[in-house]
């Protein structure tokens, strides 16, 4: 019985194999691997081979100029993240089933701040609320996939398969420019206009809005945002109105499963926080 079991292990792949070849099929260097992994190439290396071994196919082609993956490494490559990914799911659910209750709420520093601390404010009044817990993070969508959150603020321009969104918000979109750019004393832009600018890119650094807001103030980024921004942007930079880029949504989205009332809940006080403050700016 023991060496049938033994035996059993042999094709059995560790978590750390599949880490480790992630991270060589994402950088597609050894170096860079090693170095993101902490550890030294020449073990990585080894643990590369052993796992080609052990699965009987080759992943990567290597030659002295570049790594690539072979069509089975990306058919692996797919399945190991998806592997990896519910580990993580696996871990943070057994951790917070065996805590205290909590909301989690993920969210990108700066992305509709007005309205989250109204909806938190506004969940917390209701009876039976559980404490909230706000993380700020730059990839929402894979917080909520790991069960790192529970529930999720962002723009509406995520892939959101597998999962449920409410529409809260719909902002003007205002781009962010250095004080002294030729277009800063416009009363309006076009898009054009912007997307023409060598400084600017379409998507916002996965950064915090302070550091936006210093690279654009250096004019070396200019990017369109939602006009929520604006109260929090200071002097250093100028927001100017985007006269023909679509509004910016914000939703609120989660995965798709079983009942949650403390979600629904908080689901519910986001969207009469919403609708409460596009009456007062109607009424104003």
């Amino acid at each position: 019985m023991r060496g049938r079991a033994t035996l059993g292990r042999v094709d059995r792949v560790e978590t750390r194999e599949l880490e480790c070849f992630v991270a060589v099929a994402e950088e597609l260097h050894f170096g860079r691997a090693a170095e993101r992994l902490g550890i030294a190439q020449p073990p990585l290396s080894r643990t590369i081979a052993r796992l080609e071994r052990r699965l009987g196919v080759r992943l990567f082609e290597r030659t002295s100029r570049r790594v690539e993956l072979t069509p089975a490494g990306s058919v692996f490559l797919t399945e190991s993240r998806r592997a990896l990914d519910a580990m993580d799911t696996a871990v943070h659910r057994a951790r917070r089933a065996a805590g205290r209750q909590r909301l989690v709420v993920a969210t990108r520093p700066g992305t509709g701040p007005g309205l989250m601390a109204r909806t938190v404010r506004a969940y917390e009044r209701l009876p039976g609320a559980v404490p909230v817990d706000v993380v700020f993070t730059h990839d929402q969508v894979g917080a909520l996939r790991s069960g790192a959150a529970d529930v999720g603020l962002m723009c509406g321009t995520h892939d959101l398969d597998g999962m449920t969104a409410v529409e809260l918000a719909e902002e003007p979109s205002v781009a962010l420019l250095p004080p002294d750019h030729r277009l800063a004393g416009r009363p309006a832009v076009t898009f054009a206009e912007v997307a023409r600018e060598d400084a600017y890119r379409e998507h916002c650094p996965a950064d915090t809005l302070d550091r936006i807001v210093e690279l654009v103030s250096l004019g070396r980024l200019i990017v369109v945002v939602g006009a929520s921004a604006v109260d929090r942007i200071g002097t250093a930079v100028v927001a100017v109105p985007v006269s023909d880029a679509p509004a910016t949504r914000l939703v609120l989205a989660w995965p798709d499963g079983g009942p949650h009332p403390a979600r629904t809940s908080f689901v519910r006080a986001a969207e009469e926080a919403a609708a409460g403050r596009r009456h007062l700016d109607r009424a104003s």
